[in-house]
């Protein structure tokens, strides 16, 4: 099999990228509304990710397996508040479930190598899809520095709160 990962330019990729896009966003929402979450419905504020790529704070990777994509991550840059690190954050990362045998791992390395190459310092990384991952990533290096929780602030759009209804 040919492996090819690389880093993108988002505008020039993203009618290829957006099947894999909604595919991601199906499974994280099938395991979120598994737990009793409502999740809205894929709407992504393209113009913003765009945006963002072109400004040079939003990488995109892409891994295709014999002329196949596969996979993909995006990748935001920043600096810590707190002391002014270089740090990235990940806003996504996604190999379709037939390719996940090895490629995740040719992807992330391919992006940690591009973020020591640029003097990042640290990389976060949120498990939502499959907390599985978590596993994997300890595997890697990736140690476990805090829990993420969720709290539902709204039912429904479509639900009147008593304070809405007397405004």
């Amino acid at each position: 099999m040919n492996y090819i990962v690389r880093l993108v330019p988002l505008k020039d990729w993203l009618v290829r990228l957006e099947p894999l896009f909604r595919r991601h966003y199906a499974e994280m929402t099938r395991r979120l509304e598994s737990l009793g979450l409502e999740v809205s419905p894929y709407n992504p504020r393209v113009d913003k990710y765009l945006e963002a790529s072109i400004g040079g704070w939003l990488l995109t990777f892409v891994l295709e397996v014999d002329n196949v994509l596969a996979g993909y991550s995006q990748i935001y840059l920043t600096n810590d508040m707190h002391n002014r690190d270089s740090i990235a954050k990940e806003d996504t990362i996604y190999v379709l479930p037939e390719y996940r045998n090895g490629c995740g791992r040719l992807l992330a390395r391919a992006v940690h190598q591009e973020l020591r190459a640029r003097g990042v310092k640290r990389l976060e990384v949120t498990t939502a899809t499959d907390l599985r991952v978590s596993k994997w990533l300890e595997r890697m290096g990736y140690k476990h520095t805090a829990h993420c929780m969720t709290l539902v602030l709204e039912e429904s759009r479509h639900v009147r709160t008593e304070s809405a209804a007397s405004a």
